[in-house]
């Protein structure tokens, strides 16, 4: 098994403190909630009942375009060629996986595969690298299912195969794992 290298993500290791300063603002928030009462409704709406005991749904994925993604491509530039997003790490909040590559006017330049996480308030930004462009792999599919990252990866059987056509194809899937992602064993490589 392959895991990443790059730090686990930030939000799934809580300090004594964090917990600390959750429970004085929950406190606060109670508090207020409880002097600032609104006024009562006099609207109503004949056959709707009020709803009760809702959950409050998980904030946005991560931007993609709003992250500072670390893809080294000079003035060419890089192109975000696939997104998927859901909850990866089981916090109940959605974290964004983005392929992407440099955007050359030709071949087939090779993909770095990102996951990226924000906290309320906070930008978007890279806790992992799934797949670096040194690697020498292009995605062609990228989706995020059962808390787990799937793609299928293409590559070259040789430095002789034109870099216009990859002749290799293998399908992959990452899942966070004791705290990293790791990938699932790889199958054999299935031409093209």
């Amino acid at each position: 098994m392959q895991t990443s290298d790059l730090p686990d993500l930030a939000h799934t290791h809580a300090r004594p403190m964090h917990w600390l300063a959750t429970a004085a603002a929950m406190a606060a928030v109670v508090a207020a909630a409880g002097v600032l009462q609104p006024d009562a409704a006099t609207a109503s709406q004949a056959g709707v009942q009020p709803r009760t005991g809702a959950v409050a749904a998980p904030g946005p994925a991560p931007d993609v375009a709003a992250a500072e993604l670390p893809l080294q491509c000079g003035a060419v530039g890089s192109v975000v060629t696939e997104e998927a997003s859901g909850d990866l790490d089981g916090d109940g909040s959605p974290e964004t996986v983005a392929a992407a590559r440099c955007d050359a006017g030709s071949g087939t330049p090779p993909s770095a595969v990102y996951v990226l996480t924000a906290g309320p308030g906070e930008a978007s930004r890279v806790v992992a690298t799934l797949l670096r462009p040194a690697q020498g792999q292009s995605v062609g599919e990228l989706a995020v299912r059962d808390g787990a990252v799937t793609a299928t990866l293409l590559g070259y059987s040789s430095a002789d195969v034109p870099s216009c056509c990859p002749d290799l194809r293998e399908k992959v899937e990452w899942r966070w794992q004791g705290g990293k992602f790791v990938r699932s064993p790889q199958a054999a490589a299935l031409s093209v």
